[in-house]
């Protein structure tokens, strides 16, 4: 149950941050992972799992609020799409870090560990109930957050207001807490946050903010829904990654829509 929990937490979580990071950007490359927050959730996991100082979620949080934090200062000296390219290599930077973290674990099971968690396979590895109750509130508060500022998020993304950096700011820690909620629990889930948002504004033209939360949602639910039953049920003998698989599933989707529009 609690895998299934995840799955329907991240198919709405990883799309609405994504969205939002598009909404907030005005391009349409905007993407939960873009500035580096999905890497730092998994750089503070990895350090997690290897040092034992804390739990998953909390290290994940740690070091994706010090991201946020960098990424928000950034934004008052570089243009959109500057910064863009600034969180690509910073979530590289951070993912090498990530790397060398992993490549040195104390012991073979702790690295096992952090790379079954990293498949995104929802198989929970060495998560507790803390970072179960933990994540749960960011999701919450994450997605009040959204809500609440939709309004204001629809209104910046079709220019007619400007957002303070204070306001965008408090919309990249409303973000960080969507990413954190899932990612910190079930690994990076690539695509999801990425191509289901740019799908429901193909699928959608109304620029209003909050059918695009409804539609990413029942879209990414449904995506991720289908890969973990693939995943779990049709995988031929084989361990298939979430992340992979999905990728396999939904690409040559994505691939035909593109191009009849």
């Amino acid at each position: 149950m609690l895998a299934i929990l995840y799955v329907v937490l991240s198919g709405i979580a990883l799309p609405i941050g994504g969205i939002q990071m598009q909404y907030l950007w005005r391009n349409q490359l905007g993407d939960v992972y873009s500035l580096g927050l999905g890497s730092a959730a998994c750089l503070g996991a990895a350090a997690a799992t290897m040092s034992s100082f804390c739990s998953l979620t909390v290290g994940s949080f740690i070091c994706t609020l010090i991201c946020t934090i960098i990424c928000f200062f950034v934004t008052l000296k570089l243009s959109t799409q500057n910064l863009i390219t600034f969180g690509i290599l910073f979530g590289t930077f951070i993912g090498s870090l990530g790397t060398i973290v992993v490549t040195n674990a104390p012991t073979p099971e702790l690295m096992k560990q952090y790379y079954l968690w990293g498949a995104a396979n929802f198989n929970l590895e060495g998560v507790t109930g803390a970072d179960i109750i933990f994540s749960l509130i960011l999701f919450i508060i994450g997605i009040v957050s959204a809500i609440v500022s939709a309004p204001s998020l629809s209104a910046h993304f079709t220019s007619k207001i400007e957002l303070s950096p204070f306001r965008k700011a408090v919309q990249l820690l409303s973000i960080m807490f969507l990413v954190t909620s899932s990612v910190s629990i079930c690994g990076p889930i690539g695509f999801v946050s990425l191509g289901v948002p740019n799908l429901s504004r193909i699928v959608c033209k109304s620029t209003d903010i909050r059918k695009h939360y409804l539609i990413s949602s029942l879209m990414g639910v449904g995506l991720l829904l289908l890969t973990y039953l693939v995943v779990k049920y049709v995988n031929f003998g084989i361990y298939l990654p979430v992340s992979a698989t999905m990728a396999l599933l939904a690409l040559p989707l994505m691939a035909i829509i593109f191009f009849k529009k």
